[in-house]
């Protein structure tokens, strides 16, 4: 379990602890402590269902239903999680000793406490919809408001660009394209949520993806998350090829520096980025397809990394211009050491070979003099 996800359930269970102290005031004499836990368990698993932790494989055929449809289903499905929960929950806290009702009393729901925890539910669930709309970083700066006016910061960018979708599209059409980069974007989420990532955008097959340079270069968290991307689309080869009919590749570009951040919009709201840095690591991306190299590197970021993750070696490839600009860059080519080891592999082997055939010449010269 990452950080992050620990300390979003975290937060789900003090929100489901609060609301149940809110309960108990409301209806009842009082918060009690038997009140908060109840609210924190059930509001759990109501959460979990949402996201699919509880019965994915449910979860996923429902959306596959249409609207009205799968509206319907959802909140059906979601009474039926909220009843359980609440049953489950009672008869816990009744065998803890955490209540004085009997065993039926603790694990039958009242009508009030269900309409109740469906409407905490609803309201937690909308919030995070949104939330994962806008993202999670960009959600919590507009609660706070912290960009409201523009604030200069420094933040590397990670530019992920999936490699022959137009041609996938031309051969198979837009949707099916469509589907191949949301199963994309899917999969690179997790890895990206571990390495303490934010994803920032998407732009037509691109992800552009950010963390404050500290965290970005802290453990060399930017560059790890490259590769850990790679892995995932890698280790599921089968699966691509069996779906799609091919493994998604992509090119990437690594750049950092100095950017004024600001949230813009009236009616959508949005954490934007202004500065030549992020041109730079858009052209950087691009430079990827000239110099044959998927993972690119600019020196900025790279000089400012103690250490690069285990199994990762830089390439330098010297000075670079960049198409639209007037500087030039340092540019690194980043890739895994891995591939290394596997032709010294070969190498020894084939050394092995030469020598077993030229001991059994040697052999047979001898049998010969014999």
């Amino acid at each position: 379990m990452t950080i992050g996800t620990a300390t979003f359930w975290i937060v789900i269970a003090a929100a489901g602890a609060c609301f149940g102290a809110v309960f108990g005031f409301l209806f009842k004499e009082g918060p009690t402590v038997a009140g908060m836990i109840f609210g924190a368990c059930v509001g759990g698993v109501a959460i979990a269902y949402e996201r699919g932790v509880l019965f994915p494989s449910y979860s996923r055929r429902l959306r596959l239903l249409p609207t009205p449809a799968y509206l319907v289903a959802a909140e059906l499905s979601l009474l039926l999680v909220v009843l359980v929960g609440m049953t489950v929950t009672g008869s816990l806290m009744w065998t803890l000793g955490l209540t004085d009702k009997t065993l039926l009393q603790a694990a039958t729901p009242q009508p009030a406490s269900v309409l109740y925890a469906l409407a905490v539910s609803a309201l937690l669930v909308s919030v995070l919809r949104v939330r994962e709309l806008l993202g999670s970083g960009t959600f919590a700066n507009i609660l706070l408001g912290r960009y409201h006016r523009p604030v200069s910061e420094e933040r590397v960018f990670l530019f992920l660009d999936l490699v022959g979708s137009t041609t996938y599209a031309e051969k198979h059409g837009d949707l099916a394209a469509q589907e191949l980069l949301k199963a994309v974007f899917s999969a690179i989420a997790e890895p990206v949520r571990r390495h303490r990532g934010q994803v920032d955008d998407y732009i037509g097959d691109q992800v552009i993806i950010s963390w404050p340079l500290v965290r970005g270069i802290e453990q060399a968290r930017c560059v790890a998350c490259v590769f850990a991307v790679r892995r995932t689309l890698g280790n599921d080869r089968d699966w691509w090829i069996t779906r799609f009919g091919v493994v998604p590749e992509l090119r990437a570009a690594l750049h950092g520096g100095s950017v004024v951040t600001a949230e813009v919009g009236v009616d959508r709201h949005k954490i934007a980025y202004f500065g030549d840095v992020m041109n730079a690591t858009s052209r950087l991306e691009g430079l990827c397809r000239t110099t044959g190299r998927p993972v690119l590197i600019s020196d900025a970021v790279l000089a400012r990394m103690p250490v690069l993750p285990d199994g990762i070696e830089a390439e330098e490839l010297g000075l670079h211009s960049l198409r639209g600009r007037s500087g030039t860059m340092v540019v690194h080519s980043l890739a895994e050491k891995r591939k290394l080891k596997i032709i010294c592999g070969a190498k020894e082997h084939s050394d092995a070979e030469d020598q077993r055939k030229g001991a059994g010449l040697g052999h047979a010269a001898r049998a010969g003099g014999l």
